[in-house]
């Protein structure tokens, strides 16, 4: 016997918020597990099935993208120095009101929002926007109260890498050469230093 899934205990009323507003009449429940995963890459493919793009009836111009819940958004990660260096923006529409907040502080306060961002600046601008953002669920741990619906999880698509062009390659093979010069240069010049100052005291 399957054990019970365990209850939520987040904020229902905001998890359930607008379900109402969509008809979910063939929509898939995707599930995005956060864990591990680049900030950007992640809401890259969100973005993707929000809109529908993932499916050979894609249109510009009709909403059917499927249903996304993204699971650990707290356990996001992100590349460089972003979790310090980057800063949002935003004014509350009083002079001299313009206030800012760091991706660490931001993760501290509410991660589900970090993701709902990124997401949603990679969206188009137009009517279809808040229907989209209506049909992401973010919540920060592993619960929540979406068990009776046919989840299925995401897997996200390995990572590609291009392959080097022949002219970059090239440069790389002089950078190279041109260090490995230098150090048996420099090398040079230690032995030959060494030489001079036992030739003295001699």
């Amino acid at each position: 016997m399957a054990a019970a899934p365990p209850a939520f205990t987040g904020n229902l009323k905001k998890a359930l918020a607008g379900l109402r507003r969509i008809n979910l009449d063939g929509l898939r429940w995707r599930v995005f597990d956060a864990k591990g995963q680049v900030l950007g890459r992640l809401a890259s493919q969100i973005a993707v099935v929000l809109q529908g793009k993932d499916k050979p009836t894609y249109a510009p111009h009709v909403e059917n993208g499927d249903m996304c819940v993204v699971l650990n958004a707290k356990d996001i990660s992100v590349t460089g120095r972003k979790m310090t260096d980057k800063i949002y923006y935003w004014h509350t529409g009083y002079i001299g009101h313009l206030k800012e907040r760091r991706l660490k502080d931001q993760m501290e306060k509410d991660p589900t929002e970090v993701i709902r961002k990124a997401v949603m600046r990679m969206l188009p601008r137009n009517r279809l926007r808040d229907d989209r953002d209506r049909k992401l669920r973010i919540f920060s741990g592993s619960e929540h109260p979406f068990h009776d619906r046919p989840l299925e999880p995401f897997a996200m698509p390995p990572r590609q890498v291009r392959e080097m062009r022949p002219q970059a390659r090239r440069a790389l093979i002089r950078a190279q050469k041109k260090e490995q010069d230098r150090a048996a240069a420099s090398t040079k010049d230690d032995k030959d230093g060494k030489s001079a100052n036992t030739d003295v005291t001699s």
